[in-house]
């Protein structure tokens, strides 16, 4: 890409930004858009438990290559799409982003997976700068409560203070898995200063309204491969301004999936070389 080039998409992407940012591009969260939402995230959480990993899913020649790939240090990740009866489901003034992730981390076990990913009050040092602040609020057995605050970058930083709910399950020996729901999430202004305050929730930039994460642990293969499923709730494309901002928002779930994982396995990887000293 030649720089000329280079400078025009970045000032295309800046542009887009002043957009969204402005008050043109503010959003708000409407209850239609949250009932189309759930409505996906059933379908999605009602679909067959088996296979466990989604990567044994796959046709066997690709499946075959995916695991050559995960063994290798590899990541996989493919978008997901999700149709009740068939059909696609709107969601109204609102977009959906499915993703799914995996990768593979030798010499680990399921259980040492576990404890890295209830650990919330270490994800503020283990997902840094994605995460900026993290704590456990509760624990009731393997139902766990604790706060987030996301700090979202392209081009601008948007950060998002959440709460969530997650759940753990073992799936056999050598298996187990989560669920992770967000259960309240507000855009954060002058976030890091004297000024800093929340914006109420549902409204704001429209970046992040809802996240829900699916963990999926399975030891094997002289290691455990970490898989990843998250499913997010922002804001739909203002008209007209889709061939700008269209790529800029939805980019932000796949990278941030692949950011979280390739840093899950970087933490099990050291966590592994530490306890062989």
């Amino acid at each position: 890409m030649s720089p000329t080039t280079r400078r025009r998409r970045l000032t295309a992407l800046a542009v887009a930004v002043v957009i969204l940012g402005g008050a043109a591009g503010a959003a708000e969260l409407q209850t239609k858009t949250v009932k189309a939402f759930e409505a996906y995230v059933t379908a999605a959480e009602s679909r067959s438990a088996e296979p466990f990993l989604w990567l044994d899913s796959r046709p066997a020649t690709e499946r075959a290559r995916l695991l050559k790939d995960l063994r290798a240090g590899g990541l996989m990740i493919e978008k997901v799409h999700v149709r009740p009866q068939g059909r696609d489901l709107e969601v109204p003034d609102g977009l959906v982003h499915h993703w799914v992730g995996a990768v593979f981390v030798p010499q680990a076990t399921t259980a040492e997976a576990l404890r890295l990913l209830q650990d919330y009050d270490r994800h503020a040092d283990v997902y840094a700068p994605a995460v900026a602040r993290s704590r456990l609020l509760s624990r009731d057995g393997d139902r766990f409560r604790f706060s987030l605050r996301f700090v979202m970058t392209k081009v601008i930083t948007v950060t998002v203070d959440g709460e969530h709910e997650a759940r753990f399950a073992t799936a056999g020996p050598g298996r187990a898995r989560s669920w992770i729901h967000s259960t309240r999430l507000a855009e954060v202004t002058d976030a890091g200063t004297s000024t800093e305050h929340e914006e109420p929730v549902g409204q704001g930039g429209g970046y992040l309204w809802r996240l829900n994460s699916y963990w999926r642990f399975e030891e094997r293969d002289g290691g455990v491969f970490v898989e990843c499923e998250s499913i997010s709730l922002t804001r739909d494309i203002p008209f007209g301004l889709g061939w700008i901002v269209r790529p800029f928002v939805t980019s932000l779930p796949r990278e941030s999936l692949e950011f979280t994982l390739t840093k899950t396995r970087q933490e099990l990887m050291e966590h592994g070389r530490t306890a062989a000293r």
